[in-house]
């Protein structure tokens, strides 16, 4: 799932993965991403945020 924050903007970053003897081989981290209902501009719509975004209450969840 290649989704980002719609709040912060945290996407998908690349690094390596490295082997105990050092071989090294790409990979990818992607973020801890919820399709949620919020409040945008006064209505609810279904909007894609990180799990950081809603635990500091970035988000007015539409209940």
């Amino acid at each position: 799932m290649a989704k980002k924050c719609e709040i912060c903007g945290k996407g998908k970053i690349f690094g390596n993965t490295v082997s105990f003897s050092h071989r090294r081989g790409n990979r990818t981290w992607s973020p801890n991403v919820r399709r949620v209902r919020a409040i945008v501009d006064g209505s609810p719509k279904r909007i894609y945020v990180c799990t950081r975004c809603l635990r500091s209450r970035k988000v007015k969840r539409a209940l």
